[in-house]
């Protein structure tokens, strides 16, 4: 049970997004996406989300692409969290969340409203349930995006099919202590099986949370790995062209101080 691409090709116009991207992802692990600006990161969140079609290669989960897989069962096993936050009507944060359970209207969970409290509590946004999402900051926006994600997920599949959770910058608006709430939060949830798929700005978040990275540069994948084995300061010097220290954090968790 694995998402991934072969040989993926993405590009808009004249200018190539994504080239001969290889990349294979497994359900039970958080996986960051990293790379500099315009590497193509939300493009390829976006392809194995389904979202995009690539111009070559292909997309498989479980072996068929995501085009294969019919929508409301693939709704099912597959959320998305975007960058922009913002809707065009004047939703609640609770109908917000709420909307996550649309795809489960066919066989509805006896605890549906339970489902969207214990979200929206995960996500620290009870408390803005009536608030108008368009009216709330943008950190408070991505928590309540968050939790509408989480409840699309929240049951495993009777069938015992992974579930995935692809995030677009999921902590950029965020406080630093939610950020590290947020992160603990998706690592709990590949504890229990669901894969993780997270594009990061933060290495140091990244190396702390994720299990593994894909560094894209300039479209292409650079590496894919164990975080600790990829994210070493010769890799992050070449690609961000930073030089980098890394020291060890009280718990053990090495990070990197930049300049």
């Amino acid at each position: 049970m694995t998402l991934g691409c072969i040989d993926v090709e993405v590009r808009i116009g004249g200018k190539t997004l994504l080239s001969g991207a290889n990349i294979t992802l497994h359900p039970g692990r958080v996986t960051a996406i990293l790379g500099p600006n315009g590497a193509g990161k939300s493009t390829l969140l976006s392809v194995l989300g389904g979202q995009r079609r690539p111009d070559r290669g292909r997309v498989l989960l479980d072996r068929l692409s995501p085009a294969e897989h019919k929508t409301a069962a693939l709704a099912l096993r597959r959320a998305l969290m975007p960058q922009e936050s913002a809707v065009a009507f004047d939703f609640t944060a609770q109908e917000i969340v709420a909307l996550g359970r649309f795809p489960h209207r066919g066989t509805p969970s006896r605890d549906e409203d339970a489902i969207i409290e214990s979200a929206m509590a995960l996500t620290d946004v009870s408390a803005l349930a009536q608030r108008v999402l368009n009216t709330l900051s943008g950190g408070e926006k991505a928590r309540v995006q968050m939790a509408r994600a989480l409840a699309q997920l929240w049951d495993p599949r009777p069938d015992g099919s992974a579930r995935w959770l692809l995030l677009d910058e999921p902590t950029a608006a965020l406080d630093l202590a939610h950020q590290h709430a947020a992160m603990r939060l998706l690592r709990d949830w590949a504890g229990q099986g669901v894969g993780i798929v997270a594009v990061l700005h933060d290495l140091n978040l990244a190396r702390r949370y994720a299990d593994d990275v894909v560094v894209l540069v300039g479209g292409a994948g650079v590496h894919q790995g164990p975080a600790a084995e990829v994210l070493q300061p010769a890799l992050i010097e070449r690609v961000w062209a930073m030089r980098c220290q890394p020291i060890n954090a009280a718990d053990g968790t090495v990070q990197y101080l930049f300049g």
